[in-house]
C-alpha cells in the first residue's frame, strides 16, 4: 500500500483505531491464535484499522521474531478489510528493522514510537525519524510521547518529508498541539493526519476534536467494542449529550481506576479483555497484573458501561 491509500484509508474512519493486546499462553510464549482471534473479532466489530505490536501490544516486551509472527498474524486476521499498522522502535537501526520486518510480514504502515533512554534535541529526533522514513517503502506515523516531544517547526519539517503521513500525540499538551497544527497547516501544503494518542484517548478526544484532530486510539475498543463504537457514533454526529453520559459514567471512572496503578493502561486492558472471555494471558515484565480488588472494580465498570448503551435506546 502506498502513503497516499493509506492516508485516505485513515482519514475518514467508520469506526475506532484498534490497539489490540498481544496474548501469551500458559508458558509466556506468544499465543498466535488466540491474537487472531481478538484481531479478528476487532475487525469485524467495526474497527477502521489495526494498529499492531504498539503500545498496548506491549511492543516493548516483544523479540523482533514474536513482533513479525504477531504482525503477520494480525494481517491474515484483518483480510485486507482495515489496514495493518506496526509498531517500530528503539534506536535508529533496531527502528529500521522493525520497519524491514514488518514490511516482510505485509503491514501497510508504521507507528514510530519514540527513540530508546535517550532524550535528543530536535535536530536528532528529525534526523531519526527521517532515516526510518527513507529505509522503507511504509508510510510512517511519528508517536509524540515521553522523551520524543517536538517543536511545531520540527514537525512542519516531518511533514514535508516523504513517506511521514502523520503524527499521534500522547503527550497531551493542547496548547503545543494547537500551536503544531497552525504551523503545518500554514507552512507545508497537503494533507498531514493528527491522532490523539492518549491512553484512553475518548477521555480527551472532545477537546482534540475543537483543534481539528479527529482520529483517535482506542484501547476500549479490545474489550468492549460496542462502548467505543457508540462513543464513536456520538463524536461523529456531534451528540454531545450521549458522549457526556459515556464520559461521566463509564470513562472517567476507567480512568481513574487506571491511575491507580503504574503500567495499567495496558495491564487493565488486558484484564479487562479477559473478564469479557478471551483469555490473553497476563502482561510481561516489567509490567505486572492489576490488583484483585482492581479486578473486580473492572468488572463492575464494564458491567456499567453496558448498561449506559441499555438505557440510550
Amino acid at each position: 500500500m502506498t502513503p497516499a491509500p493509506l492516508a485516505a484509508r485513515l482519514r475518514d474512519p467508520r469506526g475506532p483505531l484498534f490497539f489490540p493486546v498481544t496474548a501469551y499462553g500458559p508458558d509466556g510464549s506468544v499465543d498466535l491464535d488466540v491474537y487472531r482471534t481478538h484481531v479478528r473479532r476487532g475487525v469485524e466489530a467495526g474497527a477502521a484499522a489495526v494498529f499492531a505490536c504498539c503500545g498496548t501490544g506491549e511492543f516493548h516486551a516483544l523479540l523482533p521474531e514474536e513482533f513479525e509472527a504477531c504482525v503477520r498474524a494480525a494481517v491474515e486476521a484483518a483480510e485486507g478489510r482495515v489496514p495493518v499498522i506496526a509498531g517500530a522502535g528503539y534506536g535508529t537501526a533496531l527502528a529500521v528493522r522493525y520497519a524491514a520486518l514488518a514490511r516482510a510480514a505485509g503491514a501497510d504502515g508504521l507507528l514510530a514510537m519514540p527513540p530508546y533512554l535517550v532524550v535528543p534535541g530536535q535536530e536528532g529526533l528529525l534526523r531519526h525519524y527521517r532515516e526510518i522514513a527513507a529505509a522503507t517503502e511504509l508510510p510512517v506515523i511519528v508517536y509524540q510521547r515521553d522523551n520524543a516531544v517536538f517543536t511545531p517547526a520540527t514537525v512542519a519539517e516531518l511533514a514535508r518529508t516523504e513517506g511521514i503521513i502523520g503524527f499521534k500525540d500522547g503527550l497531551g499538551d493542547l496548547d503545543l498541539m494547537q500551536r503544531i497544527v497552525s504551523a503545518v497547516r500554514t507552512e507545508t501544503p497537503g494533507d498531514f493526519l493528527y491522532f490523539n494518542g492518549l491512553p484512553t484517548a475518548e477521555q480527551t478526544q472532545l477537546a482534540y476534536r475543537g483543534i481539528g484532530i479527529g482520529l483517535y486510539s482506542s484501547a476500549v475498543f479490545c474489550f468492549a467494542p460496542e462502548i467505543a463504537l457508540a462513543f464513536h457514533r456520538a463524536l461523529e454526529a456531534g451528540d454531545d449529550a450521549a458522549a457526556h453520559r459515556l464520559l461521566d459514567g463509564f470513562y472517567r471512572p476507567f480512568v481513574e481506576l487506571r491511575a491507580q496503578g503504574r503500567g495499567y493502561a495496558v495491564a487493565l486492558v488486558k484484564a479487562a479483555v479477559r473478564l469479557r472471555g478471551l483469555d490473553v494471558g497476563e502482561v510481561r515484565s516489567p509490567l505486572h497484573e492489576p490488583t484483585e480488588d482492581h479486578v473486580k472494580q473492572l468488572a463492575r465498570l464494564i458491567e456499567r458501561g453496558y448498561a449506559l448503551l441499555e438505557e440510550d435506546v
